[in-house]
């Protein structure tokens, strides 16, 4: 299962924390400041893993991965104890980086460093209350300090490997976590404007050739030669022959004349409509449920 900053995770983490940030609280070792929190991982669903630490205090530079399981919260204090964690193991862990790939060996090699030592229940336990321990598990007193004596674990197969088959390194009790958040994701629906693209619109001249025509009319003179009568002669003194007698006669034609005109063809109006439809997304989401085993008879209360 992948590994993720809690702020990739869920970018309003701090919600869940009381509005308080985790990220830069200072880490101790018993009495000993030995760096501050840089980060936190969580896996796909939500839940705690890793603590980031810079350990400053010890190794300047290195940052380091602390398992859930061995750190305490001290919320009132503002602070992460990290009580089982010794220089020693500080320097043998390997260096987390932002980029760095965090896989099933990458956790194995955490995890060997941590099996090394089980942790100290009676140093890891809040003030003044009893340290948490399971009934079923032996337990040896050894010069005053209550310790398990159950065997370290041995590494789990890749195939099949749980965190929570580790509740020593991922386990999260009321003492060391006085409180945790379950997630839950729910789908959100937003919107965005953007431009899709843009019409222009402009004119062009297109180009044709046109024929119009119009009747006209053109007079033309015509002149007829009629046979006169060569039986009968005119009366004496009537044929006058005489010269320049003149007839005239005014000739008319119709001329034609083309011109252009420009006139309104049709009128082009541009504007927008909006087309409204429902856009629908289906998702699988996530929610995170309490399971509370018991053993005996135990009274449970919820609230």
């Amino acid at each position: 299962m992948a590994l993720h900053k809690i702020k990739d995770f869920d970018p309003d983490y701090i919600k869940h924390f009381n509005e308080g940030e985790i990220k830069g609280l200072d880490v101790y070792s018993g009495q000993e400041k030995i760096g501050s929190v840089n980060d936190l991982l969580v896996d796909d669903n939500g839940k705690f893993r890793y603590f980031i630490i810079s350990t400053g205090g010890w190794l300047v530079g290195k940052k380091v991965m602390l398992p859930i399981g061995r750190a305490r919260v001290d919320y009132h204090g503002k602070r992460v104890y990290a009580d089982n964690l010794t220089k020693s193991q500080a320097e043998a862990l390997p260096e987390f980086s932002d980029d760095l790939k965090i896989d099933y060996d990458r956790e194995e090699q955490v995890r060997s460093v941590y099996r090394t030592a089980q942790p100290n229940l009676q140093q890891t336990a809040t003030a003044g209350a009893a340290p948490m321990l399971a009934l079923e598990d032996e337990y040896a007193e050894i010069e005053g300090t209550v310790r398990a004596a159950t065997p370290v674990p041995k590494p789990q197969p890749r195939e099949t490997y749980q965190h929570e088959q580790e509740p020593d390194l991922y386990a999260m009790n009321e003492q060391n976590h006085p409180s945790f958040k379950l997630y839950e994701e729910r789908l959100i629906s937003s919107k965005t404007r953007m431009k899709t693209g843009e019409a222009v619109i402009s004119k062009r001249v297109e180009t044709e050739t046109a024929t119009a025509s119009v009747p006209i009319e053109k007079e033309r003179v015509t002149i007829e030669h009629m046979p006169g009568n060569a039986q009968t002669a005119v009366a004496p003194g009537e044929a006058t022959f005489t010269e320049g007698e003149v007839s005239r006669v005014e000739v008319y034609e119709e001329v034609p004349e083309f011109h252009k005109e420009a006139f309104v063809r049709e009128e082009v109006r541009v504007n927008k409509v909006v087309d409204k439809e429902t856009a629908t997304a289906q998702e699988t989401i996530r929610r995170e449920e309490v399971d509370v085993d018991t053993q005996g008879n135990p009274v449970v209360k919820k609230q």
